[in-house]
């Protein structure tokens, strides 16, 4: 077998003339997901929270705004509007207003419309091949592969049936451990609300008390009517004590057998 009977047809391996695709490899992980902050790129999954800009104060908001109480207001003028006798300016003759010229039938050409009023031919350019089409690299034969024949994975042929060999399993089998089996204590009791009526259930909890004052109040014996003297007549009151004088010698007593 020749070297020639390898290739199918005229085709032969060449130099690619462009650049093509498949002998490139990807970038990877090159490209960065868009950030979940700040106003511009921000991620389309994500949510994004209002936002709100520090600018710089305005030197003027509008172009009326009021000059404040540092401006001189004319005597002419109250609280009504303006005070006086109608005022009047001398100005020139305004220009008279250009009147619409009105075309005539002459200056119409219905021979030039073309396209829009009459029927025309097709017609055809001729200009230079795009550059779009210098780089299509058609593939060759050898571009192509067919699927496999071989193994469960076949595309359009029918395969036979595939065998294993793996190990024995103790499970069923003559050598299991029997001992090993889950007793009746293993099994958990199902309990009867399940699938039977379920009586009412009860809990035992301490006594709570009745809610009330729990400020201690005066009984009968705190109480002295007798001392009161609001609602009666007071009669005076004198006490006992002992008169002071700063004249009076200190007792001396001597104190010395």
């Amino acid at each position: 077998m020749s070297g020639t009977d390898v290739w199918v047809g005229s085709w032969r391996p060449h130099k690619p003339r462009g650049p093509i695709a498949a002998l490139y490899s990807s970038p990877g992980p090159k490209y960065a997901l868009p950030g979940a902050t700040g106003l511009n790129y921000h991620d389309p999954r994500k949510l994004k929270a209002p936002a709100f800009s520090f600018g710089t104060r305005h030197r003027q908001f509008s172009s009326d705004c009021s000059p404040g109480p540092g401006y001189l207001v004319p005597s002419n003028i109250t609280r009504i509007g303006r005070d006086g006798t109608p005022a009047y300016s001398l100005y020139s003759r305004p220009n008279d207003p250009q009147l619409f010229q009105t075309p005539g039938p002459g200056r119409y050409s219905p021979e030039r419309s073309g396209k829009s009023a009459y029927y025309s031919a097709p017609a055809y350019s001729l200009s230079a091949r795009s550059k779009g089409f210098r780089n299509d690299q058609t593939p060759g034969p050898a571009a192509y592969m067919l699927p496999s024949v071989l193994g469960p994975a076949t595309v359009n042929k029918t395969s036979a049936p595939n065998f294993s060999l793996r190990g024995r399993s103790k499970i069923g089998s003559f050598h299991e451990d029997l001992q090993k089996t889950p007793g009746p204590g293993t099994y958990r009791v199902v309990d009867p609300c399940t699938y039977k009526h379920k009586p009412p259930h009860y809990s035992m909890t301490g006594r709570n008390s009745m809610p009330g004052d729990t400020t201690r109040k005066p009984g009968p014996g705190a109480h002295h009517p007798e001392q009161v003297t609001f609602t009666r007549i007071k009669p005076p009151s004198f006490s006992f004590g002992i008169r002071h004088s700063e004249f009076i010698a200190p007792l001396i007593v001597n104190l010395a057998e």
